[in-house]
């Protein structure tokens, strides 16, 4: 009997020591896996996409309409937001789509002014509101508002345009002057082109009408056709400050069945280069608005990440004329 008796205790004292081993495993869906410290660092360092305010003055001119779509698309690569708006040549609409841009809670704003004196408020509200200010194309004349002015040499555009000017007339020529009184980059043109003039000249170089034609080929056209009619057959060269301008005096020169007028413009735009390459335009001093929106977005990440540029930017000009125009692209812009 004693002898069962420790058989059974002895049996017990085993499945005793099975129970204990065998416990319930966990819930592995209860489970929480340990977060690495890279994908910590993941998260902590994401941070909301930035904001842009994207202000040309003018979407119907076409090379405003490219710094516009260039700056879109760079800025949409990056994953972050533009905000944009046409103040169709309108001041005052300028400064109040810059306003609405601000209550967006942009983060950095690009703008080309519709008027250099104008743009103040636009600007004046930005800094108040803390938003980076990158000014380009065309200055802005408080420039204490401006943490960045990033432009062609509008200044070198002109003289380029006297030294072309001077190459096919070098005896001497009577012209007329198509500006853009209100833009900023316009005025540094003609200086730039009065300068050239000034300093290379050897013959008399007679500027025989100055007229505002507004920087656009629609306002252009009119004043061109007067410029034709009040200056006859005399007329041999038209300067136009850009090259929507320098079109509208094309077409004037079309409507009138001439074709005797050497037309100068700004810009290397595609409708200009097509002009040349038919021997409708002698030259343009070219600008490059994808070099000009890439810069000017490059500043603007620098100042949103911390760090510094320089105030002053300039973008190199060109001239294309007769002689160099199939080496570049007639349909796109450089």
């Amino acid at each position: 009997m004693k002898k069962l008796v420790s058989i059974l205790l002895a049996c017990l004292f085993v499945l005793s020591l099975w129970a204990g081993c065998a416990q319930k495993p966990e819930d592995s869906s209860s489970s929480t896996q340990p977060v690495s410290q890279s994908e910590s660092q993941d998260v902590a360092e994401k941070k909301e996409p930035y904001k842009f305010g994207v202000s040309v003055a003018i979407l119907s001119n076409p090379y405003c309409a490219f710094i516009e779509s260039k700056m879109r698309e760079i800025i949409e690569e990056n994953g972050d937001i533009a905000v944009s708006a046409d103040p169709a040549g309108d001041s005052g609409r300028q400064n109040n789509q810059v306003e609405d841009m601000i209550t967006q809670g942009i983060d950095a704003l690009l703008i080309q002014p519709v008027d250099s004196k104008g743009a103040r408020i636009a600007v004046q509200a930005a800094k108040k509101a803390g938003v980076y200010v990158i000014n380009f194309d065309s200055d802005i004349e408080d420039q204490e508002y401006v943490d960045c002015c990033l432009k062609s040499n509008n200044f070198n555009c002109g003289y380029l345009l006297a030294k072309e000017l001077i190459k096919d007339f070098p005896d001497g020529a009577k012209y007329a002057l198509i500006h853009d009184i209100k833009s900023q980059s316009c005025i540094d043109r003609v200086a730039g082109f009065d300068a050239g003039l000034k300093e290379l000249a050897k013959a008399e170089y007679t500027r025989v009408s100055e007229q505002d034609g507004k920087g656009t080929t629609q306002d252009a056209l009119p004043v061109s056709e007067n410029v034709l009619q009040a200056n006859g057959d005399g007329l041999q060269a038209a300067v136009c400050v850009n090259d929507p301008t320098a079109i509208g005096f094309v077409a004037a020169m079309k409507a009138a069945g001439r074709n005797d007028v050497a037309v100068y413009g700004v810009d290397g735009a595609p409708e200009a280069k097509h002009a040349i390459k038919n021997g409708e335009m002698k030259a343009t001093s070219a600008q490059s608005p994808a070099e000009l929106a890439r810069q000017a977005i490059d500043a603007a990440y620098t100042l949103l990440e911390g760090g510094t540029v320089e105030h002053d930017i300039l973008v190199d000009s060109f001239i294309i004329n007769e002689d160099n125009v199939d080496q570049y692209d007639l349909d796109s812009w450089q």
